[in-house]
């Protein structure tokens, strides 16, 4: 038997968030480990409909239709997916509450007040297991950022934003035991081994 967590990668664009993420899964494949690997926004049917509005990069919304956007897709997930193998399988998560924190009210100074209440409501059954929270410079992040030949609406900001957004990461993840901080500056190898052994710790210990 083995353990069935909540594992969820935040960071900013250009943090190598993807590449480990499919470390993560190309890992309990080999294992024949049962998981649900979601992506935020997106995920479902419905959520998946709502990224692609929202990181349109003709999108004009205001900045609070574009949170409550992203909350809207955050709880057809979890109605729909997450609640329905919780604790049934490890359950991989692209980015969750933490990252609405970290850009919309450290990057765009909406009231965290508000963001809490509304993410405390939609979560209020579920636990997060642990945290892998990517850093990466800003010069990297550039550089990352132009090999993309797709840009949507959340790679173009500039580069105060994506500072102010990490910030609030380190902000939220100091003092915290269920967080892992990767620095992807760092050798890719390296920093696999380190995660993938964090994640063997988290389900078979």
């Amino acid at each position: 038997m083995y353990k069935k967590p909540i594992i969820v990668f935040e960071g900013i664009e250009g943090s190598g968030k993807t590449t480990h993420i499919k470390n993560v899964l190309n890992y309990l494949k080999k294992k024949k480990i049962k998981f649900i690997n979601l992506r935020e926004p997106g995920g479902n049917k419905n959520s998946e409909l709502i990224r692609k509005f929202i990181l349109n990069k003709k999108s004009d919304l205001h900045i609070v239709s574009d949170l409550l956007l992203y909350l809207a897709a955050r709880n057809e997930n979890i109605n729909k997916i997450i609640k329905k193998n919780y604790k049934k399988k490890v359950i991989i998560i692209d980015r969750f509450v933490d990252s609405t924190i970290a850009y919309q009210h450290y990057g765009m100074n909406i009231s965290l007040k508000f963001i809490n209440l509304i993410n405390d409501f939609l979560t209020k059954d579920l636990n997060i297991d642990y945290t892998f929270l990517n850093t990466v410079s800003i010069n990297n992040l550039k550089i990352r950022l132009k090999k993309r030949r797709n840009l949507n609406k959340y790679d173009t900001f500039n580069s105060y934003f994506y500072t102010k957004v990490q910030k609030g990461y380190l902000k939220l993840a100091k003092n915290k035991k269920n967080y892992l901080i990767v620095n992807s500056d760092k050798d890719i190898s390296l920093n696999k081994k380190i995660i993938i052994n964090k994640i063997e710790k988290l389900i078979f210990n």
